[in-house]
């Protein structure tokens, strides 16, 4: 059997990519890119939440802290078993086609861009604490820009793995004093109104501000997605995997909940979050933190809080960026953008293009200063792809329902001729109902969504045709095609591949595709040809011509049409 081999990135997969792109994060730069993510949320968006559900607030952030268990499960098999850069956009391209890992991929970009000028905007709330100019007017939108293009200048020049360990320090530094703040609460300021009558906090929310609420509030863990778009990048147990998903439920749900429960018998719900010398909604830890009464413990955590969000914020800014530049790259390494997009620095290896363009529109939307609008955006791109994601999943159960997986997750049920994970079937329900809340309730996500999501589909379906290329089958390019560094490498007329009939054999196919990438793929020039193999064993007492039991024929057709399937998704 012989497929065509054709461009096929290394550097998007397992081989070595660029300096600048090197392997190295380790497991606590990943928790810590999930826990700054949602630690950032807090500080920024805990107040929209309050605001909209009230005294309710808390059963919003404890059914999204119930979501956010699904999405491990969902992100965390579908990233253990096809372990490539990419996140949402890995998962969806095995469950479904190459046009759905595109428009996951173009949804969570969305989120990037978003992300990182909702946490520089919101860095300035919080060191207004030390200079009050600094939280509005136009020192505010100075300040927000300056985060942006510093965030931007760190991942232009490459950011070395060490700082994201050393990140993830900080970021425990702030889950402990969040444990404190929930802790304290609870003792001096918790009352139990808020589960008994939690109307009488701050009035009825109605059932638009509630759904409203809890899509803000599963906002909080697009995290998830940059950590696993990190999936190739360290080797995890399955023990350890099974602890990794452990450790996020945990470090996520804790103080998301326990914090909800605080701020709704802290905040002044009944009034105007905008009133008084905080703006409560931007800034509404420092809101939580004023209502404890004894001054010697107020003052304190106030600056506190303040220097904990800004690290925060910033922390998350930053990782919000490497998203962005690592998913710019992978999109254009699988030719799903221009590859002019995906195009590295000369001497950094870095996606100048995408680091380019990504700031540019994050310091537009900073510039609105209207921290509501753009949540509901980054809504829209989040439940958008964990709905894609969880579906994803479904359809792998039956599209590769005998792929040995490092992590399953519990609850299955059988149908037809695969599991049905029912964790995903739930967790599809719920982003899918809340895509379709802010669809219809938030009409600048409406807008700005739709227009998004129209012009990137449009720009990958003509680029592909212009090109020649299917727009469903996967088309990668040579990582050469995005630097102007020539690095000599090997090339290769025709590459043979033994297949044993096991799971080992996708990873054999998967590697050989990238090996087939010709030397001019951008020009469309021929690769090497794979050759697959089935080698059938004949006993000596036996002549060589002897008949191979029907069993065996079976066995190696089967195996070598599945080496086929998996060698032509490298068009």
């Amino acid at each position: 059997m012989r497929t065509p081999g054709a461009a096929a990135a290394s550097a998007a997969a397992r081989l070595d990519p660029p300096e600048g792109l090197r392997r190295g994060l380790g497991s606590p730069a990943l928790f810590g890119i999930v826990q700054g993510f949602t630690a950032a949320t807090i500080y920024f968006g805990l107040g929209l939440i309050a605001d909209a559900a009230r005294g309710y607030a808390w059963l919003v952030l404890l059914a999204a802290a119930g979501f956010f268990v699904l999405l491990v499960l969902s992100y965390v098999e579908g990233a253990s078993l096809h372990q490539e850069r990419g996140g949402a956009t890995v998962i969806a391209r095995y469950g479904f086609n190459e046009l759905w890992s595109f428009v996951a991929g173009w949804a969570i970009m969305l989120d990037y861009v978003i992300l990182i000028a909702l946490t520089a905007f919101a860095v300035t709330d919080y060191v207004g604490v030390v200079w009050e100019p600094l939280g509005g007017g136009a020192l505010e939108l100075a300040l927000a820009a300056a985060v942006i293009l510093a965030v931007a200048w760190a991942n232009l020049r490459g950011i070395p793995p060490q700082r994201f360990d050393r990140a993830a320090l900080v970021v425990l530094a702030d889950l402990a004093l969040q444990l404190v703040i929930v802790g304290l609460g609870l003792v001096l300021l918790f009352s139990s109104t808020a589960l008994t009558d939690p109307v009488s906090l701050g009035g009825q929310p109605g059932p638009v501000d509630l759904l409203f609420a809890f899509t803000l509030a599963v906002v909080a863990f697009a995290g998830i997605d940059a950590s696993s778009g990190l999936a190739g990048e360290i080797a995890v147990s399955r023990r350890g995997l099974k602890r990794l998903v452990s450790l996020r439920l945990l470090t996520a749900t804790v103080p998301y909940f326990g914090i909800g429960l605080v701020a709704v018998s802290a905040l002044p719900l009944e009034g105007d979050l905008r009133a008084g010398p905080d703006d409560l909604i931007e800034a509404p830890m420092l809101g939580v933190v004023a209502a404890f009464e004894q001054p010697w413990l107020a003052e304190p955590l106030r600056y506190l809080v303040a220097a904990s969000a800004v690290a925060i914020l910033v922390i998350a800014c930053n990782a919000a960026m490497l998203g962005l530049s690592r998913l710019g790259y992978s999109l254009a390494l699988n030719r799903q953008v221009p590859s002019a997009l995906g195009r590295l620095h000369a001497r950094h290896s870095t996606p100048v293009v995408i680091i380019g363009a990504g700031t540019v529109l994050a310091l537009g939307l900073a510039a609105t200063g209207d921290v509501e609008f753009m949540a509901g955006i980054y809504a829209f791109g989040a439940t958008l792809t964990f709905t894609l994601v969880h579906l994803s999943i479904c359809s792998l159960r039956y599209r590769e329902p005998d792929r040995d997986r490092p992590y399953a997750m519990p609850g299955g049920v059988r149908i037809g001729s695969g599991v049905l994970p029912l964790p995903a079937v739930l967790g599809a329900l719920l982003s899918g109902g809340s895509f379709l809340a802010v669809m219809v309730l938030h009409s600048g996500a409406r807008w700005v969504g739709i227009a998004w999501m129209g012009v990137g589909v449009s720009l990958y379906v003509t680029y592909r045709r212009a090109n020649g290329k299917p727009v469903f089958k996967r088309v990668t390019i040579p990582e050469r095609a995005l630097t102007r560094v020539k690095a000599p490498e090997a090339e290769y007329g025709s590459i043979l591949v033994p297949v044993l009939g096991t799971p080992l054999d996708d990873d054999i196919m998967q590697t050989a595709g990238r090996l087939a990438a010709p030397e001019r793929a951008d020009e469309g020039e021929g690769g090497a040809m794979i050759e697959a193999l089935w080698v059938f064993e004949v006993p000596m007492a036996l002549p060589i011509d002897a008949r191979v039991p029907d069993a065996e024929l079976r066995r190696a057709r089967a195996a070598l049409a599945r080496a086929k399937a998996v060698g032509e998704e490298y068009q």
